[in-house]
């Protein structure tokens, strides 16, 4: 990736996220970018291509190498927090955000963020707790919850500057969880 490519979207990244995507002429990124105008409308021809190259290039979960099976359900989930991609930028996070109500891509994107977050939650814990398998709904509830606290805590933090701890969060997720399997595996009806 050349040089003035990244300068430009580093800028834009800044920008967008201090006024927002509608506020922030291509002639503003090309100046804080220390680019001439012309070069910001090669890579990117209209501006919302450099919203949505922020957006496809810099909100991605990270992926894991493969590892063994975690015997620790919760520090399977801590693991999953830990790459998250919007921690890594907080602007991100703000851009994200802010544009997934009036950008249909920034909305998508949070969208498949939820999706993919969702569904590697739900496989850590069946990897982290085999008995768990036979019980599709309450792992997919456990999962769900486990993704929208860790969203909501990225726009809660861009609002507030409040922070939930995900390894809490695991904890309590996980605990719940194995209680409740736990209570369903013994429990039989007469």
């Amino acid at each position: 990736m050349s040089d003035s490519r990244t300068r430009i979207l580093d800028a834009a990244e800044t920008l967008f996220a201090e006024t927002g995507y509608e506020a922030t002429s291509p002639a503003r990124i090309a100046r804080a970018a220390d680019v001439p105008k012309g070069l910001v409308f090669h890579y990117f021809p209209q501006k919302m291509d450099v919203l949505l190259t922020l957006i496809d290039e810099r909100t991605e979960i990270e992926e894991s190498p493969e590892e063994p099976p975690p015997a620790d359900p919760a520090g399977a989930l801590r693991r999953l927090a830990d790459r998250l991609p919007l921690r890594a930028s907080p602007s991100m996070r703000r851009i994200l955000f802010r544009e997934a109500d009036t950008h249909r891509t920034a909305r998508d994107r949070l969208t498949a963020l939820n999706h993919e977050l969702v569904h590697r939650a739900r496989r850590a814990l069946e990897l982290a707790l085999p008995g768990s398998r036979g019980d599709a709904a309450r792992l997919e509830v456990a999962a769900a919850t486990f993704a929208t606290v860790l969203l909501y805590q990225e726009n809660l933090f861009h609002l507030t500057g409040a922070h939930i701890d995900p390894g809490a969060l695991a904890d309590l997720i996980t605990r719940a969880l194995s209680l409740s399997i736990c209570v369903t595996s013994t429990w039989r009806p007469s």
